[in-house]
């Protein structure tokens, strides 16, 4: 079957409604640094756990997708994500929180799933559109997230935070098993198999191996700065709530809507372009933040760049990289992603480690420093599709 407008829009709400599960925890940091009686920087742990555990489903599960049949994966890996919720918000220690993290995380790879499943629907001319819309629910949701989720815990606590996202996956969990269809699996052989044929896509495949890198460092900045700038908004002069901090996300979310847009562009003959513009809009957001001062709306225009260039660099690897082995997306998406999101859990301690030994101005003078390297990178590898 192809995907229809009403089937691609789906997946696009479901995609930002699971993948928020790893964000929640982002504006949740102070809240539960206090119940816990822990320093703000120990408790934004939970954060680079979340995405360890992303990291880990990502490389252990989604593989998976090229061997079994997608829709009762998915169903079945959303179903762990509830009951994963649902320990975090019952967490009556530090360390009980912190494994229901890691769960969280690993239990969350569903639109990684999702996003094969929609390439291989898709027509050749516009599988960059649809994967760009995807990705523009996927980004919607990871920003409005970290807004809904500072709202919440600021009114009614961390953990009604968790109770609501469970409550959300149970019913997403009834929509799919209803629309999503039914996929035939493109692998025959054993596990082991599935995953030593990533190493040869690996060697094989250079366009692979570029997108990864460059995404790895892409990821890390956007983690290291959704992690510190919690610590960065509510330390002196600004000292902002939860429920402040977590508007912030709003600003993102705007710049999410450039997704289909960078979708589009992707499906062009040259989509490596779109990486130089997201790089330099990186690096544009950066000497923003920098020189925020007392004007909070340049921290805004900041946020706005960072998402944009992000959008650029993720949905344009994504698709150039959806085009290379058809029938081994599952696999290609895991090598490209499980890089990806260690480079979020490695940019969250690269952020916090940042903040603990030089506050904002060595955070911004690090990551700058991370995205001239990846600039030199990608003029260096210089991978045509």
């Amino acid at each position: 079957m192809k995907l229809s407008r009403i089937d691609v829009l789906l997946m696009a709400f479901c995609t930002g409604l699971i993948v928020a599960n790893i964000y929640y925890c982002q504006p949740l940091v102070i809240l539960v640094a206090k119940e816990f009686n822990l320093t703000e920087s120990y408790a934004g742990r939970i954060a680079s756990l979340t995405q360890a555990g992303y990291a880990l489903g990502l490389f252990v599960l989604v593989p998976l997708g090229d061997m079994f049949e997608r829709r009762k994966q998915i169903l079945l890996i959303t179903a762990c994500a509830v009951a994963a919720l649902l320990l975090a918000a019952f967490s009556h220690a530090f360390w009980m929180l912190e494994i229901s993290c890691v769960l969280i995380g690993a239990s969350s790879i569903v639109p990684q799933l999702i996003l094969p499943m929609a390439a291989n629907l898709s027509a050749d001319e516009n599988r960059g559109e649809t994967i760009g819309i995807i990705m523009s629910g996927l980004l919607i949701g990871i920003l409005a997230s970290r807004t809904v989720s500072g709202s919440i815990g600021f009114i009614w606590g961390w953990r009604s935070v968790y109770f609501m996202a469970a409550g959300i996956c149970s019913l997403l969990l009834v929509l799919m098993a209803k629309r999503f269809p039914i996929s035939k699996p493109t692998f025959n052989g054993t596990y082991k198999d599935l995953v030593m044929s990533m190493g040869h896509y690996i060697k094989t495949q250079p366009v692979l191996r570029e997108a990864s890198i460059i995404n790895f460092l892409a990821f890390a900045i956007l983690s290291a700065f959704w992690t510190t700038m919690v610590l960065f908004l509510a330390n002196p002069p600004y000292n902002l709530s939860s429920l402040q901090i977590g508007l912030f996300g709003i600003a993102g979310a705007a710049g999410a809507m450039a997704a289909p847009l960078v979708g589009k562009l992707s499906d062009s003959k040259d989509p490596r372009r779109n990486l130089l513009i997201g790089l330099l809009l990186q690096l544009a957001s950066i000497a923003t933040f920098y020189l925020t001062g007392n004007h909070l709306y340049l921290f805004a225009i900041g946020i706005l760049l960072i998402d944009i260039g992000q959008q650029a660099i993720h949905v344009t690897n994504q698709t150039r990289i959806y085009t290379l082995v058809p029938e081994a997306r599952n696999r290609l998406n895991t090598v490209f992603m499980s890089v990806s999101f260690v480079g979020a859990s490695s940019g969250s301690a690269l952020g916090l480690w940042l903040w603990d030994m030089g506050k904002w101005p060595l955070f911004c003078l690090g990551t700058t420093i991370v995205i001239l390297i990846n600039i030199c990178i990608y003029m260096l590898l210089q991978q045509n599709d």
